[in-house]
């Protein structure tokens, strides 16, 4: 049986900007315990609220998921992505499907340009990882003499990657130009390694 939270998430999947007496009634429970609950889901960043003009006087406060509460439930997007992918393919070269990852990569990279300035290579490093934790990665770092191993242990492309291997090129992009230094590959998870590990020389 599902949960008084998991309820009032799949009432706001079903019916998107909805106010809390709304959401009483959907999921039968009075409205001090639903917006007990909808504080709780808010710090949890899973649904967000905006008020509303409904129709004349003051505007009412709707609920809404956030792309994170969305995420709480199945979806189909890997199946849509690799079609998509495909489709691409069969017009464009390899070559320029790889550019164009690297090119959104890139873009990623600038729009956080501004935070990387005077920042050394290890504080950069921090905070690439704190980034694609953000985009589903679990990368960890250490340092050897005069180089710097990123591993990362987990990737949330891994399954399109299988088909799509061009996607790698995204992450890899975005290290190399957030430490605005050449990046190697050494080992990659789609060639049988345990996880894909990125080598820099900072000397």
């Amino acid at each position: 049986m599902k949960s008084t939270r998991d309820r009032i998430l799949s009432t706001l999947l079903a019916h998107p900007r909805i106010s809390t007496n709304d959401i009483a009634k959907e999921v039968g429970i009075n409205a001090i315990s639903v917006r007990h609950h909808l504080t709780n889901l808010q710090m949890l960043n899973l649904i967000d609220s905006a008020e509303e003009m409904h129709g004349v006087g003051r505007p009412r406060l709707v609920y809404f998921l956030t792309e994170i509460g969305m995420e709480k439930f199945p979806t189909r997007y890997l199946r849509l992505t690799t079609r998509i992918l495909s489709q691409m393919k069969s017009k464009l070269s390899k070559p320029m499907v790889t550019e164009m990852f690297r090119e959104v990569a890139e873009i990623m990279a600038e729009e956080h340009a501004a935070d990387l300035v005077g920042l050394g290579v290890e504080d950069r490093l921090n905070y690439i990882q704190e980034l694609l934790a953000d985009e589903g990665f679990v990368i960890e770092w250490e340092k050897k003499d005069t180089e710097y191993h990123i591993h990362e242990v987990s990737c949330p492309y891994l399954q399109i990657g299988q088909d799509h291997p061009e996607v790698c090129a995204l992450d890899q992009t975005l290290i190399s130009s957030m430490l605005a230094l050449p990046v190697h590959k050494i080992q990659c998870v789609l060639s049988g390694a345990n996880h894909c590990t990125y080598v820099v020389n900072n000397s």
